[in-house]
């Protein structure tokens, strides 16, 4: 697809280079992070050919000035190639007093801890970061977008909706997935974009973010437990389990915990962790993260699953529809200035995703695909969480809402929002 679709971040980058030096868009590989960039950029420097990156480090280490010059602000893509010129950066920020100055893409962190430590430590107050990830259903077309997630924060009429989407095409667009280049094309073409970026992770970038070798066939067994175990709070424990059961390798605490980690560094994983909400009651909150990729095409890969295995398997497809959810939902919160948590106590009542934005209202999410009675068990524990909440403490849920896969979008008389998936925007 030529066409620019417009992204969520297109916002909040105008807003950090408004009020930074230089912006870094941090993403996985092929999500679109140079294309918004490149929207804004008047100026280039990239790093995807040899011999592009080979002249382009010559000169950022012998003449950054000349590295860095241009009209701003100016994109350096790729920029973790070439970690040492982030002291020029900050240095060449400093030195013209102005925002606006760069904008830094990255599809891994850099390359070893003192670099990482010195991005995290000499940056702030210059530069900004951004998350972005492959694109929400709206983002893609494919979500009317009747329903506002901001709106609702802001107690603005929303009206009932339909949606004309089935089964099927959510099963199609978790397989998908939001990858800029899979939209618009054919299913065939977009199956073989996910698997070309599922290839080239296993097999070559998660040995290349840290330098370490990996065995291939391990790291897929790895991949194929965290995609069966998406969308939960398992342990490393049941992940060493699960792919000594299912795949027959025996993996070590530590090398799960070492993809883990490189597959964060390269944005692939990008678990949530758990909201602590102040309660009526002294209930137990279960602290463990929630298991998710940046996108779900990425666990369908892992699976060898399409679309017609995902109906066939519904419990599966409950977990990467749950997955798809939530990509979505961070990316709307993103945009609105919030996170994205999980909650989940002793007794077992949970909440798939809290929305919690930095003025202090919230939102309460559980994900049902369309079975009525899971749709019902969701809305009466959405319920259950917000009558759990100390008013003397912190405020009551802006709105509560189902996210499904069925018809309608409405609100019920309870009060909870049911709305598909393909419906919802930022």
């Amino acid at each position: 697809m030529d066409k620019y679709l417009k992204r969520c971040v297109d916002s909040r980058l105008n807003d950090k280079l408004e009020s930074s030096g230089a912006v870094w868009i941090k993403g996985p590989k092929w999500c679109g992070k140079s294309t918004t960039a490149e929207q804004i950029a008047k100026s280039f420097v990239y790093m995807q050919s040899r011999k592009e990156r080979e002249q382009n480090i010559a000169l950022a280490k012998n003449a950054p000035e000349l590295f860095l010059a241009g009209e701003t602000p100016k994109l350096i893509d790729e920029w973790q190639v070439i970690p040492f010129i982030w002291d020029d950066i900050r240095f060449e920020i400093d030195k013209r007093d102005a925002f606006g100055q760069f904008i830094l893409t990255g599809s891994a962190t850099p390359l070893n801890g003192k670099e990482e430590q010195l991005v995290k430590h000499s940056g702030v107050g210059r530069i900004s970061t951004i998350v972005m990830r492959p694109m929400s259903l709206y983002e893609s077309l494919d979500s009317n977008g009747c329903i506002s997630i901001n709106s609702l924060f802001n107690k603005e009429k929303v009206v009932p909706a339909i949606c004309d989407k089935k089964l099927l095409d959510y099963a199609q667009y978790a397989c998908r997935g939001g990858w800029p280049k899979s939209i618009g094309t054919s299913e065939k073409v977009s199956i073989e974009i996910v698997r070309n970026y599922y290839d080239g992770l296993v097999e070559n970038d998660i040995k290349s973010v840290d330098g370490v070798s990996r065995d291939v066939e391990k790291v897929k067994a790895f991949m194929r437990s965290y995609a069966r175990n998406v969308s939960t709070e398992c342990s490393i424990e049941t992940i060493i389990s699960d792919i000594k059961g299912f795949d027959n390798k025996t993996v070590s605490d530590e090398t799960v915990k070492s993809y883990i980690k490189a597959l964060e560094r390269l944005y692939v994983i990008e678990d949530i962790k758990a909201w602590s909400p102040n309660l009526r009651s002294k209930t137990t909150i279960r602290t463990s993260p929630t298991r998710h990729f940046i996108d779900p095409s990425i666990a369908c890969r892992a699976l060898g699953a399409y679309k017609e295995d995902l109906i066939n398997d519904i419990k599966t497809f409950g977990l990467i529809f749950e997955d798809m959810a939530v990509r979505d939902l961070k990316i709307y919160a993103d945009k609105l200035g919030g996170e994205v948590y999980h909650y989940r106590d002793k007794s077992g009542l949970e909440a798939d995703a809290i929305i919690h934005l930095e003025n202090g209202k919230w939102a309460a999410f559980e994900v049902k695909l369309h079975d009525s009675d899971r749709i019902e068990e969701g809305a009466a524990n959405l319920l259950k969480l917000s009558n759990l909440i100390d008013e003397q403490k912190m405020r009551k849920p802006e709105f509560l809402m189902v996210i499904t896969a069925t018809e309608y979008a409405y609100r019920r008389e309870d009060g909870v929002w049911i709305v598909p998936l393909a419906c919802l925007k930022d």
